[in-house]
């Protein structure tokens, strides 16, 4: 785990996302210089024995420019048709610049469908193992031709966090067209950019306020956000200039380069990110004091004595969100009963369950291994 700038030395896996501000032009599309350059990056660190998986923005915005649609801005099916279109511009432009070195790359488009499912989640965690161990680069795009906004990642930073998850990276970094994080904007006078951050604290969350370039989707909030579900699950961040050169092999020398987030003490389970990050509620219960006490300061499975509300349609299996006296939720977790049948024994003790429902499954609504305390 890095917890420091002289750990990245050590660092076996990367992924590195790449934004559309760098690898697209309005005028002429793709920048080649660009891809010519991390390529040039990256198998210098294949020479070293470090992997890396490439999260790549750029296939709409090079869509765009090859169906001269310009800034506009384009109708959902736009995009898509624009995803379409640019795709296999961007993938031959990697193709090309790797076969210099005598690499392969490989296409893995994904969305959060893909993730939502655990046994999907698990072929593409074996798909990228299985590319890593012939040498292949991945390179991973969400799948903005098929994509709708229901299991949409929302932007790039955040795909490029679930990924570095996914394949168990040491190290994420985000490749943008900034020095790293600044304390306030970085045109403002008296900006100052952060070396090192051990924590997220409400001033960085509130400092990460903006937007992106008019070509790419997130800002540097979207990052923030990926920094929080990369640092939570043990994957250290690092949000650097792609625009200077060497910047990937500046950084992984322990130089002052971007700004590096730590990791967080309590690395996650793979099925506790995925169950943290990844699927999205479908449901909610309300806890009363005495069950609240328990998930956080014992560590104990969700029982029916303690649920005092349940909120919305769900079937057993499915994730529902954990709701303590603030009206907050605490923690999130796949629950053993259907929504109709925890109305029913909400409030009751688990052993007259069977006598409710007339069966008992479980004597937990959900289960401490099923359960993320947030």
């Amino acid at each position: 785990m890095i917890r420091g700038r002289s750990d990245l030395s050590g660092v076996r896996r990367i992924v590195v996302k790449i934004g559309s501000s760098l690898l697209a032009d309005a005028t002429s599309g793709i920048r080649r210089e660009a891809i010519d350059r991390l390529a040039d990056e990256v198998a210098a660190l294949h020479a070293r024995g470090i992997e890396v998986a490439i999260v790549s923005s750029g296939a709409v915005a090079l869509g765009r420019v090859r169906m001269g649609w310009g800034d506009r801005k384009l109708t959902v099916h736009e995009k898509q048709a624009a995803a379409a279109i640019g795709q296999p511009h961007l993938m031959r432009a990697y193709s090309r610049a790797f076969e210099r070195h005598g690499r392969m790359v490989a296409q893995m488009l994904l969305t959060k469908d893909d993730l939502r499912h655990r046994r999907r989640y698990l072929n593409a965690s074996n798909t990228s193992e299985t590319l890593f161990s012939a040498g292949v680069v991945p390179v991973v795009n969400e799948n903005d031709t098929v994509v709708v906004e229901e299991i949409k990642f929302g932007d790039n930073d955040s795909l490029a966090a679930l990924v570095s998850l996914l394949i168990d990276a040491d190290l994420l970094v985000i490749m943008t067209d900034v020095d790293g994080f600044y304390d306030r904007s970085p045109e403002a006078p008296g900006a100052r950019r952060l070396d090192v951050v051990e924590h997220l604290t409400p001033a960085i969350i509130q400092a990460a306020g903006g937007v992106g370039s008019s070509f790419g989707t997130g800002g540097m909030a979207s990052k923030i956000d990926a920094v929080r579900i990369s640092t939570r699950g043990g994957v250290a961040v690092a949000i650097v200039n792609g625009q200077r050169r060497h910047a990937l092999s500046s950084l992984l020398a322990g130089a002052d380069t971007g700004t590096l987030f730590l990791c967080s003490g309590d690395r996650h389970s793979k099925r506790q990110h995925w169950i943290a990050d990844v699927l999205t509620p479908v449901g909610a219960v309300r806890v009363d004091a005495g069950a609240e006490r328990a998930l956080l300061e014992c560590g104990g499975s969700l029982l029916p004595v303690g649920i005092i509300e349940v909120t919305g349609h769900f079937d057993k299996g499915e994730c529902i969100d954990i709701v303590g006296q603030q009206g907050k939720p605490i923690a999130r977790g796949l629950t053993n009963y259907n929504a109709e049948d925890l109305r029913r024994i909400q409030g009751h003790p688990s052993q007259e369950i069977e006598s409710i429902l007339g069966y008992m499954d479980f004597s937990s609504v959900i289960h401490r291994d099923n359960l993320v305390l947030l």
